[in-house]
C-alpha cells in the first residue's frame, strides 16, 4: 500500500473531522484562545471545504457541512454567559449533533461514517478497493453491516450528549469538568467495539473474501485461455497435416 494512497483514503477522516476537532482544543487548550476565536478559527476548514465541494461538484459534503453547522451553534451558544452549568451543558451540542445527523444519513441511505470506517477496512488495497464496490452495489447484507456501524455511533454519541446534560445539572461543577472527558473517551471505546463487532468487522471479513474470490475467478479465466490457446496451437499442426 501506497503513502498516497494511504493519505488519500484518510483525507476526508482528517480534513472534515481530525482538523477542525484538534484546531479548536488547540488554539482553546495550547494557545489560552477564547473559546469564540477557537471556534471561529476551527470552523475555516469545514467552511473552505464544503465550499469547494460544492463549487466543484455541486455536492454539500456531508461531515464538512456538519462540523460546521456544529461550530456555528457553538459559536453562537459562547456569548450566553454567567451559567457554569449551562457552559457544561453546551459541550455536549457537539455530540447531540453529530449523532442526530449520523442517525439522519442512515435514514437517508448515506451512512455518514462509512467515509472515516473504509480506509481501515480496504487499507488502500486495490483489490479490496474493487471488492468494496461490488459488495456495496449488490449485497443488502453488507449493505446492512454498512448502515448499522453508522447507527451504532449515533446512538453513542446521542446517549453521551444525554449523560453530559444529566451530569451537567446534578453533579458539582469541579466533578463534570473532568468526567465530561471521561464520558467521551467512554463513548468512543463502546463505538468502536460494538460498531467494530456489528458493523466493520463483518464489513471486513466480506471484503476480503470478496476480493480473494476475485482473485479465483481471475486466476481460473486466465489458465482458461491459456488451455484454449495450447488447444488451438495443439489443433493447428494436426490440420495442417
Amino acid at each position: 500500500m501506497t503513502t498516497n494512497r494511504k493519505f488519500k483514503n484518510l483525507a476526508p477522516l482528517l480534513i472534515d473531522v481530525a482538523v477542525p476537532l484538534g484546531a479548536y482544543y488547540l488554539l482553546k487548550n495550547g494557545f489560552g484562545t477564547s473559546t469564540v476565536t477557537a471556534l471561529a478559527l476551527s470552523s475555516i476548514v469545514p467552511a473552505v471545504r464544503t465550499a469547494w465541494a460544492a463549487l466543484r461538484t455541486r455536492q454539500v459534503n456531508g461531515m464538512a457541512a456538519l462540523i460546521l453547522f456544529v461550530n456555528v451553534v457553538s459559536l453562537l451558544l459562547s456569548f450566553v454567559a454567567g451559567d457554569p452549568r449551562l457552559m457544561l451543558a453546551k459541550d455536549s451540542g457537539v455530540s447531540s449533533a453529530i449523532g442526530i445527523g449520523i442517525i439522519v444519513s442512515v435514514m437517508l441511505g448515506k451512512p455518514m461514517m462509512t467515509a472515516g470506517m473504509k480506509p481501515w477496512v480496504v487499507k488502500g488495497d486495490e483489490a479490496r478497493e474493487a471488492a468494496w464496490a461490488r459488495l456495496e452495489a449488490s449485497s443488502a447484507r453488507f449493505r446492512s453491516a454498512e448502515r448499522r456501524f453508522s447507527l451504532v455511533w449515533g446512538v453513542v454519541l446521542l446517549v453521551e450528549c444525554v449523560a453530559r446534560v444529566v451530569g451537567a445539572y446534578t453533579l458539582p461543577v469541579d466533578t463534570m469538568v473532568w468526567l465530561g472527558n471521561v464520558l467521551m473517551i467512554v463513548a468512543m471505546g463502546i463505538g468502536f467495539l460494538v460498531g467494530g463487532a456489528l458493523g466493520a468487522g463483518p464489513m471486513a471479513r466480506m471484503v476480503i473474501a470478496e476480493a480473494k474470490a476475485a482473485q479465483g475467478r481471475d486466476a481460473g479465466t486466465t489458465a482458461g485461455a491459456q488451455s484454449h490457446t495450447a488447444a488451438r496451437v495443439a489443433v493447428a499442426p494436426a490440420a495442417a497435416a
